[in-house]
């Protein structure tokens, strides 16, 4: 029963999504500490866009049908992994360098309260299946 809580689809996205969130922080304080840096490039982390594109059915495959509740979590290609991408198409000054302070700031505000919600998001569901548990409402 405990893996069932744990190892559901949604604690699954949400600790994918927390991940993702401190790789996202780690990142942009690395853009951040290297905005003077010549010919440095910013990168970014991808992880919402590749959730949406993992979560959208695919109408060129039949689709997967879970035949016994026993049977593994249906899946594309097993999960959702964030990925670090750097840009270095852009040039914010001469030399080469394409760090926006202001930019990575509310990048870096805007992580921490993602962060945050989805933090609550899974506190939420730990309480919700604890009151369940000891059967209270």
């Amino acid at each position: 029963m405990l893996e069932q809580i744990v190892g559901s689809s949604m604690v699954n996205a949400l600790s994918g999504a927390l991940g993702a969130a401190e790789l996202r922080h780690k990142v942009i304080s690395n853009n951040i500490a290297n905005v003077n840096t010549p010919h440095f490039k910013k990168s970014v982390v991808d992880f919402e866009e590749l959730l949406a594109q993992e979560l959208q059915p695919d109408t060129n495959k039949l689709a997967l049908t879970k035949t016994n509740a026993k049977h593994l979590p249906l899946s594309k290609n097993g999960g959702v992994s964030p990925e670090i991408r750097t840009i270095n198409n852009t040039t914010m000054r001469t030399d080469g360098n394409n760090v926006d302070i202001d930019e990575e700031m509310a990048g870096l505000a805007k992580n921490n309260i993602y962060y945050n919600a989805v933090a609550r998001q899974i506190g939420s569901y730990f309480n919700t299946m604890k009151s369940i548990a000891s059967g209270q409402k």
